[in-house]
C-alpha cells in the first residue's frame, strides 16, 4: 500500500510564499512521475505541476513562473511564490508508479491566500 503524506500548508498573505512537502512510502518499486494539484471551492481538481523521473516539468499556466516543483528520493515540493487569493485551495500531492502506472493521491493540505 502506498501512501502520501502532504505538509506545509497555511494562511498567507497575498504575494507571500509557501513550500509544499509531500512524502511518499510504501510498496513503491518505480516512482514514474510526481506532481501537484489543487481544488477551490466549488471548482474541478486541476493540474498544479507535475516532475517525471528524468526532470521533466509541466506547470499550468495561471503558475508558471511563480511555482516550481522539484523531487529528491520519494518527496516532492511545490515552493510558491508571489501567491494570489486565487490561489487558494486544496493541494493534493500525486504518485505515479509501477509498470502499471499506478496513481495514487495524498489526502490535501490547505492554502489559503488572504487578499
Amino acid at each position: 500500500q502506498v501512501q502520501l503524506v502532504e505538509s506545509g500548508g497555511g494562511l498567507v498573505q497575498a504575494g507571500g510564499s509557501l513550500r509544499l512537502s509531500c512524502a511518499a512510502s510504501g510498496s513503491i518499486l518505480s516512482i514514474n512521475a510526481m506532481g501537484w494539484y489543487r481544488q477551490a471551492p466549488g471548482k474541478q481538481r486541476e493540474l498544479v505541476a507535475t516532475i517525471t523521473n528524468g526532470g521533466n516539468t509541466n506547470y499550468a499556466d495561471s503558475v508558471k513562473g511563480r511555482f516550481t516543483i522539484s523531487r529528491a528520493n520519494a518527496m516532492v515540493y511545490l515552493q510558491m511564490n508571489s501567491l494570489k487569493p486565487e490561489d487558494t485551495a486544496v493541494y493534493y500531492c500525486t504518485l505515479n508508479y509501477g509498470l502499471r502506472n499506478f496513481a495514487s493521491w495524498g489526502q490535501g493540505t490547505q492554502v489559503t491566500v488572504s487578499s
